[in-house]
């Protein structure tokens, strides 16, 4: 049996001289420490009272003796010993012992301060009442200072305590006997164990879980960020103070702060990684960075500078603040506008990458590259492409991506990547299905907010834009951009629907303010819907009922029904954002025709001329028959594709006037029409017909502009249903089996 370590006996100040040496690398005292207060306040306890402390377990770099750390500005020699197991303990040793502040995980440095009561032995995280409280020493670090005497020390304590009240002969003896005990701590001895430098990092991962039980897993980022402690310190404090500065507000200086990501070290590493070593596997990478021969195991240290070389250069350019700057402007530019928004930071981070290797490697013009990176991660946040294996799919991605002839096959090839992920099978069956889901965090979910971002669309009746509501810079008690039932709960639970997963589902959410989602409680949409339906024009329905996935008089549709027609919308207001991204919208529909060029164009599928509204031209009188008239052309649009109805206009475009009708004004003319479609096609259709009055020839004429209606529209006619459609320059009534079956075509 070959054993992989050594055993080794340190005492405290041993330890503590070889890391102020540089013999044992620290990877921080820089590094975040984690252990709160009150566990450096054990171990300081454990260590006094002669308690077992555990192992250490150190690596053994292989570095040769005198060997100096890469970069211009590092005269520190490469440490022999890497700390793997104990970091904790040494940080906190070492900070306290030496007075040295420790850098926390929100990269703020902090002095910790452990006080001690020598007459009761009790060590303590000090604070404000214990700063003041004379039986303690404040913070032990004063007693391990250079040039500090232990009985002047002692001396000092006991006069001043003793100014507070009278001290026994006993308590005395204890107080020097204690502090005597706390000035040799620094002698207790620790046990460690040195891996030998040929094992690998799987056996020394291994290793780390088994002494560990279930703690952390060391990962291969770790092992990374290690081997740069060793060998290139200097690159991995870039990368940590990028990742420091990145997590604090910008407080007037550039800095890498920004709303999408606080990104950690590793995941600058990653960036690094990818660019300079074209490697998304971290476990290749690493023993790249030892400069390790396959065929020896040997560490060559002319390949380890080689590489080290690479990622020297290429990390100058990925934490270049303008490059990082523009990069993420590209996520703003697909229509993302903050971390709320974002399932993958890992997508963030791979994205990174391909931006820097289209700037650097292949010269594309910055503004080129961030309109494909912002198409490409429209597609892979959409898609989730690193959820799963990210490692695996990312190196596959670059082995597609590099070593292409120039600029224009690289972003040829990106494009490439995005057109065969979402293809039309995509949009039509597995975006919907991806849809069907309660999460919060759903990359689809995220991918339709960030698509209504991009189409400049407004919150579901509301003034405001969503792109206000979901600025980052806003905060509040409460969200701007609720995420509205339009089902509310209450209502579907007494509706029998008591499933959280069924009622939260992304498709019965949608964008509003959050005062409109409290005043709209838990009704029944249709109770609340039809309301705020009619404040909006004709044009606003068909915008916001676009926008936000919904299908007319969505309120009486059944909540299953109504939840796979949203999702098929919503899949397609994505695809419609997508298309605006790249370019591939057609172009915009014409505008509306002014009334004189209806009434030139003559009579058509969409337009239609009447004399009247109620009077017989023949007899001078109200004739139900000419009520019926106008109704049928109103009902024929609707159930059609829309038209025009233009009253006071005779069959050849003669235009007539109103006065035939003899309202007494055109409020009481307007008022008539509204009760008249009430009254015999139905209220619903109210927020479909849109009239007014205009000039023409001298003339007032009303115009009665109809929408494609949300369902079929039947006159009233008596005792009779009657069903009319406009087709060619005609109404035309159907009957029968014929009714059915264009309603099943029309309305499905």
């Amino acid at each position: 049996m070959t054993l992989l370590f050594t055993t080794t006996n340190y005492p405290v100040n041993a330890l503590i001289e070889d890391i102020a040496h540089g013999k044992i690398g620290l990877p921080e005292l820089q590094r975040p420490f984690v252990w709160p207060n009150v566990n450096v306040r054990n171990l300081f306890d454990s260590l006094y009272r002669g308690y077992p402390a555990g192992f250490l377990l150190f690596w053994d770099t292989g570095a040769a003796p005198g060997l100096k750390g890469i970069g211009a500005n590092n005269d520190k020699a490469v440490p022999k010993l890497a700390i793997v197991d104990g970091q904790q303990r040494l940080t906190s040793l070492y900070a306290v012992i030496k007075g040295e502040k420790v850098l926390r995980e929100n990269f703020t440095h902090e002095h910790i301060q452990i006080a001690f009561n020598p007459l009761s032995e009790r060590f303590d995280v000090a604070d404000a009442a214990i700063r003041k409280d004379k039986a303690y020493i404040p913070d032990i670090s004063e007693i391990w200072k250079p040039g500090t005497k232990l009985l002047p020390f002692a001396k000092k304590f006991i006069e001043t305590l003793n100014a507070t009240r009278e001290l026994s002969e006993a308590e005395l003896g204890k107080i020097e006997d204690s502090i005597s005990r706390l000035h040799i701590l620094p002698q207790y001895t620790f046990v460690a164990l040195e891996m030998v430098s040929s094992v690998d990092v799987e056996t020394i991962a291994e290793i780390f879980v088994r002494i560990n039980g279930e703690g952390k897993k060391l990962n291969q980022s770790d092992f990374i960020m290690t081997l740069m402690s060793v060998f290139w310190d200097e690159g991995r404090a870039e990368l940590e103070g990028f990742a420091r500065r990145a997590a604090l507000p910008a407080d007037g200086h550039t800095s890498p702060f920004n709303h999408f990501i606080k990104p950690a070290p590793d995941q600058m590493l990653r960036v690094t990684v990818g660019l300079s070593l074209k490697r998304a596997r971290l476990e290749s990478v690493y023993s790249a960075l030892r400069g390790r021969d396959a065929k020896t195991g040997l560490d060559i240290p002319e390949r380890r500078e080689a590489q080290f070389a690479l990622m020297r250069e290429g990390q100058k350019v990925a934490l270049k603040l303008s490059n990082w700057h523009h990069f993420l402007s590209a996520l703003t530019l697909a229509g993302y506008r903050g971390k709320k928004m974002i399932s993958s930071e890992t997508a963030i981070v791979f994205s990174y990458v391909l931006y820097l290797i289209g700037i650097r490697d292949y010269a594309i013009d910055r503004d080129q590259m961030r309109q494909a990176i912002a198409e490409f991660f429209f597609m892979a946040a959409l898609t989730g492409r690193y959820t799963s294996s990210p490692e695996t799919r990312f190196e596959s991605d670059l082995a597609t991506l590099w070593q292409l002839p120039n600029g224009e096959a690289f972003l040829s090839k990106l494009r490439e990547l995005c057109a065969t992920t979402l293809t039309g099978d995509y949009w039509a069956i597995t975006l919907p299905s991806q849809l069907a889901t309660s999460a919060s965090r759903s990359p689809s979910l995220f991918a339709y907010q960030a698509a209504l971002i991009t189409l400049d669309a407004f919150a579901l009746y509301s003034p405001i834009k969503i792109a206000a509501l979901a600025d980052p810079n806003l905060n509040g008690s409460k969200s701007a951009m609720e995420q509205h039932h339009l089902f509310p709960r209450e209502f579907l639970k007494q509706q029998g629907v008591t499933d959280v997963k069924q009622i939260n589902q992304i498709a019965n959410f949608a964008l509003i303010e959050w005062p409109k989602n409290i005043d709209i409680g838990c009704d029944s949409p249709a109770d609340y819907a039809p309301t705020l339906d009619k404040t909006f024009s004709a044009a606003q329905r068909e915008q916001a009922y676009f926008w936000h996935a919904l299908p007319h008089l969505w309120w009486e549709m059944p909540y299953e029904a109504f939840l796979v027609e949203r999702r098929v919308r919503m899949a397609r207001v994505i695809q419609t954002a997508w298309k605006q991204l790249t370019g591939d919208l057609p172009e915009s529909e014409p505008s509306v025709l002014s009334i004189a060029d209806l009434i030139a164009s003559g009579e058509t599928d969409a337009v239609e001329f009447k004399s009247t509204l109620r009077t017989n031209l023949h007899t001078g009188l109200p004739d139900e028959k000419i009520h019926l008239a106008a109704l049928k052309s109103i009902a024929g649009f609707l159930n059609a594709k829309g038209g025009t109805l233009l009253i006071g206009i005779a069959d050849d475009g003669e235009a007539l006037g109103l006065s035939n009708d003899a309202f007494p004004n055109e409020d009481k003319m307007g008022l008539h029409l509204v009760n008249l479609v009430k009254d015999r096609i139905g209220d619903v259709f109210l927020p479909y017909v849109h009239s007014h009055f205009d000039d023409y020839d001298g003339q007032r004429i009303l115009a009665v502009r109809c929408e494609k209606g949300p369902k079929p529209a039947f006159v009233k006619d008596g005792a009779a249903q009657r069903f009319f459609v406009r087709g060619g320059n005609a109404t035309t009534e159907l009957i029968g089996s014929s009714v059915m079956d264009y309603v099943k075509q029309r309305f499905g």
